[in-house]
């Protein structure tokens, strides 16, 4: 078993001064935190695997392909690998949970 602590999580992304944070990596998928905050760009390039996003917290848009919702804590994102996606309208500290399969390489 591994058990992981979100605010830990956090801190430790803040330490390493990076908006993403993988903490779990297995032969299947893999877990990162993902942080952005009110006025910061997300630069993130289409991804190789399929990409789950769990919001754990903040309010943000999100566009995937040609549409776009409003995200917030709760909401559950499936974005298909190659697919262009964005976090934009970021109005409040946004932190994501994200899940890769299979494993971010």
């Amino acid at each position: 078993m591994k058990v992981f602590r979100l605010d830990d999580l956090d801190a430790e992304r803040a330490f390493e001064q990076g908006a993403y944070l993988r903490f779990l990596n297995e032969r299947n998928f893999s877990m990162g935190l993902y942080a952005l905050e009110p006025g910061e760009t997300d630069t993130q390039k289409p991804h190789r695997q399929d990409e789950a996003y769990v919001v754990i917290s903040g309010r943000a848009s999100l566009t995937v392909g040609e549409e776009s919702t409003d995200v917030a804590r709760g909401s559950v994102v499936y974005v298909p690998a190659g697919v262009p996606h964005r976090f934009h309208r970021i109005t409040e500290p946004l932190r994501v949970l994200v899940f890769f399969s299979p494993p971010e390489s």
